[in-house]
């Protein structure tokens, strides 16, 4: 099972503030957000718990990018994601959700 998310990144997000003068680049903790509740939104109900197994970041995200989070179900029931801006991947890990 595979879901797909769009999403853009408002130039004025408020994570921008300070995150760097200058050189603005969203947080990890953003992205992080954005694929737990993009993977709620899939499954129809709100985010379970969930432990944050492995995260990788791996290109800064800059003010007006647009991201694709895709999650791919992995055997025992965990959550792999992907958030990818055009052909570059920016983060990557696996979300370990509880049982609703």
């Amino acid at each position: 099972m595979t879901f797909e998310t769009a999403i853009v990144v408002a130039p004025d997000h408020p994570a921008f503030a300070g995150h760097f003068p200058g050189q603005p680049i969203l947080p990890g903790v953003v992205l992080l957000g954005w694929a737990t509740g993009a993977l709620g939104t899939a499954l129809g109900r709100p985010m379970p718990p969930c432990e944050i197994a492995a995260a990788k970041f791996l290109q800064p995200v800059r003010p007006g990018t647009v991201l694709l989070i895709r999650h791919v179900r992995q055997p025992g029931g965990a959550w792999h994601f992907e958030i990818l801006a055009g052909e570059a991947t920016v983060a990557s890990g696996t979300l370990k959700v509880a049982a609703p």
